[in-house]
């Protein structure tokens, strides 16, 4: 009896935060209560604002549709400035994350990944591991793959995916696609035992493609994502750290993984598939599928196709608003 109880508060507390981020259905838009301001300048470049940069290169972190700026970064810059007290602007700054944090057209930055520390910029918590990893059909019972028999693997083809896969297994098991959409179209028909990927891109890819997936093995070194901010800014790094821990325990990043990606991702205790052998005369590709803007099978899966049927927290908020550098 308990045990029912706790599910169904539980699930009162998912849908709370599903209406909280998506607005109702009615014509009127949903419109948080807006709290006491926790920042003001100069902790922040604006009164009652928190400048939020994303590249929108990197769907579904962040890119366009319909005209907005979307995806699973706006959605957390539109919960932190919410349990900040603050509406949120977003701005797009590309690749020039350093830049903008340094000329202070932004507060903060989102989809800064953990293995990639710059100089000046401070990194929070991850809000979002990733990693290239292998996918299988759910419930399908796939086991890790050890070698003893070649896998057949999909990936992308010329991205670091498809490296991890001839280095670990030999160039006989992979399968290059031109996209993901049709690596996972392939691996829901049975033609390919796994797919290789970036954990969040192929998630997107596969909710896109309305395939089941679970992650079986880590192919590489696991990182996230996190937020940036000047390495300086001690005041801001503590107020973003906690709202940022705050929107995780109460299960509100859980609910945006789950409208982008189908559900959250879980890298803990995962096994790691080692190189078949030492790959010294053998560079791995810089970029990995780079955005999910392949995950389409007309390569144009930007954010939009799952933003129809949820509005983005800082679009469905009055008090927010995005603009393009």
């Amino acid at each position: 009896m308990l045990k029912r109880m706790a599910k169904a508060g539980a699930a009162a507390l998912a849908c709370a935060l599903v209406f909280a981020l998506s607005g109702c259905a009615s014509q009127e838009e949903y419109t948080p209560e807006l709290g006491e301001p926790q920042l003001s300048p100069p902790v922040i470049g604006e009164a009652d604002t928190l400048r939020v940069g994303v590249n929108t290169e990197k769907s579904p972190l962040a890119g366009r549709g319909s005209e907005k700026i979307i995806g699973i970064d706006v959605d957390i810059a539109a919960a932190l400035a919410d349990e900040l007290g603050l509406k949120v602007k977003i701005e797009d700054v590309g690749t020039d994350a350093d830049k903008a944090l340094e000329e202070g057209t932004v507060d903060i930055v989102m989809g800064q990944e953990t293995v990639d520390e710059e100089a000046g910029i401070w990194h929070s918590e991850e809000y979002l591991p990733t990693g290239v990893v292998l996918f299988a059909k759910e419930g399908s019972n796939a086991a890790v793959p050890t070698g003893a028999v070649t896998p057949k693997i999909a990936a992308q083809i010329s991205s670091k995916s498809a490296w991890a896969v001839t280095n670990a297994f030999g160039e006989d098991a992979l399968s290059s696609t031109n996209d993901l959409a049709t690596a996972f179209s392939d691996l829901s028909k049975g033609n390919v035992d796994y797919v290789a990927s970036d954990a969040v891109i192929g998630m997107y890819a596969a909710n896109l493609q309305d395939v089941p997936v679970e992650i079986i093995c880590l192919m590489d070194t696991a990182s996230g994502y996190c937020v940036g901010a000047k390495s300086d800014a001690t005041e801001l790094q503590q107020a973003i750290q906690q709202a940022l821990e705050s929107i995780i325990n109460n299960g509100t990043v859980g609910v945006i993984e789950d409208k982008w990606l189908g559900g959250s991702i879980n890298m803990e205790g995962l096994q790691k598939v080692e190189a078949k052998a030492p790959a010294a005369d053998s560079n791995a590709p810089e970029g990995e599928e780079g955005s999910a803007d392949d995950a389409g099978a007309d390569g144009e899966a930007d954010a939009s196709s799952s933003s129809s049927a949820a509005t983005t927290a800082s679009s469905s908020s009055s008090r927010s608003s995005s603009s393009s550098n």
